[in-house]
């Protein structure tokens, strides 16, 4: 059963004890019958492949008492302070050893979490298509994990709960996720006299893959649209500043790539704060070739961005992340 290997797992057992240990409520916990979980995971885009083996595992799932009361529990913890920044809720992902229903265990939480983040992007008037846009980001994390893997699931499922809790919403080509400037960065930004600083509310950019090229007015509509949205659904919070935490702004890049290329001009956006001494190759990598793990002498060259992250790699050189901001 899958608490068996769950508490097998010392970290896990942990986390089971002290998710108990917090009170937290079960929540009414509902998931889709066979008949109906199909349309459900094809609206949050779930790959057609994928479909039958996701309908299987949800009637083992059905019939696992325990993991139905740790489904439960799961949706009580996750909907708890819905919106709230910061209040969210960080799942971990399961090892191996807890088999298929491990590995999409958090799919069922997000499935049986839906009503609630629905009724709250009702409450706060979401458009029906940005709220659709933004759940379906579930289907694009399982693409992620079939690409690395070969099979349904979430590598992150800690990411997707910032979807699912309010916290991040799709517009266009960019998410953009309520957040507070740390103190870096926050502390970049009074110095620029911006009336801002560690603490005050910013939107964290994302840039998600399978989108399309990231161009200049692409972006531009994304930052169009979301100082519509968070000024109408948001208006008790003042964002005046977007930062991000991203290899896409590791400076190294502009030695490879031309000044009009998609990315040295996302970068060029950004006032830079901080670059990060410590090597993270494994992020760009993954995030260009699917899988961070390949060896640097087997990535391919089939664009500039290939040629760029591979080419530096196998020169010896490293990619660290970089971070920034800029007045929206």
């Amino acid at each position: 059963m899958l608490l068996d290997a769950l508490r097998a797992d010392a970290r896990l057992a942990k986390w089971l004890r002290d998710l108990e240990s917090e009170g937290t409520p079960r929540t009414e916990a509902v998931l889709p019958d066979a008949d109906e979980l199909p349309d459900v995971l094809l609206d949050l885009t779930v790959s057609h492949e994928h479909i039958n083996e996701l309908v299987a595992l949800r009637a083992r799932l059905a019939a696992d008492a325990e993991a139905m009361t740790l489904l439960a529990r799961c949706v009580g913890r996750f909907v708890r302070d819905m919106g709230e920044i910061g209040k969210g809720w960080e799942p971990p992902a399961f090892p191996a050893s807890t088999g298929a229903l491990g590995r999409c265990f958090h799919v069922y939480v997000f499935i049986a979490a839906l009503p609630y983040v629905r009724a709250y992007h009702r409450e706060r008037g979401v458009p029906e298509d940005v709220s659709r846009r933004t759940l379906a980001d579930l289907g694009r994390h399982v693409a992620v994990h079939h690409r690395r893997l070969g099979t349904p699931g979430l590598l992150f499922p800690w990411w997707i709960a910032l979807h699912f809790h309010g916290e991040l919403f799709q517009l266009g080509r960019l998410q953009f996720q309520r957040t507070r400037l740390g103190q870096r960065t926050g502390r970049a930004v009074a110095a620029a006299g911006l009336g801002q600083g560690p603490g005050d509310p910013c939107l964290s950019l994302h840039i998600t893959d399978f989108r399309g090229p990231l161009s200049a007015s692409a972006c531009d509509r994304s930052l169009a649209l979301a100082g519509d949205f968070f000024a109408r659904h948001y208006p008790d919070e003042r964002y005046e500043i977007a930062v991000c935490h991203s290899w896409l702004l590791d400076t190294q890049l502009k030695r490879y790539l031309p000044t009009d290329s998609n990315i040295v001009r996302f970068q060029d956006r950004f006032e830079l704060v901080y670059e990060n001494k410590t090597p993270d190759d494994g992020v760009p990598v993954g995030f260009v070739f699917g899988d961070p793990d390949l060896p640097p002498e087997k990535l391919p060259r089939r664009n500039s961005v290939e040629r760029a992250v591979g080419d530096h790699l196998r020169a010896g050189g490293h990619w660290y992340g970089g971070q920034g901001w800029f007045a929206l």
